[in-house]
């Protein structure tokens, strides 16, 4: 398993828009690869229909959008049209590659394999992973669901929004932050430094134990 900031994995696979180096097809910018079990199956079009009607919002923050399956390109490519149609996505092509993972050695790699849910013979589903890889090739975030549970790509985005704000900044985003919503101070921070960094200030909440741990300031 990979652990976060561990360097991602620089495979080459065969892809719906041909064969890539992943390093190489990152580039410069942030990139999430996500998984899915198997083609024309209800959970997986759902959530490639939803990810394909947010690119503009990934493309905003700089991120490139890859998919994998445990199917062949050939697939891949006669899928896409249901997910379009279900999806109703309109337009030439498709706005991001999708990996074929046919003989499973992506998901042993990367440690996507559900060991509970199977396919018709008997092979073990790919899980729902998401991995957020930095620019600099390292993973930032992972998750992993079962393969009968569907993503939140709403969520995902925030995750986003988070790892990108406070790689800049020296701040954390509480529960259910969303941008542009107050963050919390770093507690490594000295209240002199976080007045250096954050010049609308930070008011702290206080507590039963007296600690003044929560400091709390506007968004950057």
């Amino acid at each position: 398993m990979l652990n976060l900031g561990d360097e991602f994995p620089n495979f080459k696979a065969v892809t719906t828009t041909g064969p890539i180096q992943f390093h190489d097809w990152i580039g410069e910018s942030w990139a999430i690869l996500f998984s899915h079990p198997s083609d024309f199956t209800p959970v997986c079009t759902t959530e490639l229909g939803r990810v394909a009607n947010l690119i503009s919002e990934f493309e905003k923050r700089g991120v490139k959008i890859i998919a994998l399956s445990c199917d062949s390109v050939d697939s891949h490519k006669k899928w896409i049209q249901d997910i379009k149609s279900y999806a109703k996505h309109s337009g030439d092509g498709f706005p991001y590659p999708i990996i074929a993972d046919e003989n499973r050695d992506l998901a042993v790699q990367l440690g996507m394999l559900d060991p509970v849910e199977k396919d018709k013979d008997g092979l073990p589903l790919t899980c729902r992973a998401v991995f957020v890889i930095g620019p600099d090739k390292k993973l930032r975030l992972s998750m992993l669901y079962p393969a009968t549970t569907g993503r939140n790509f709403d969520e995902i985005l925030r995750a986003v929004d988070s790892l990108q704000l406070t790689e800049k900044k020296k701040l954390a985003t509480p529960a259910d932050w969303k941008s542009g919503g107050e963050c919390m101070v770093l507690p490594t921070l000295k209240d002199e430094e976080a007045n250096e960094l954050f010049p609308k200030g930070f008011y702290v909440i206080n507590l039963p134990s007296g600690k003044p741990y929560l400091r709390v300031t506007p968004q950057p």
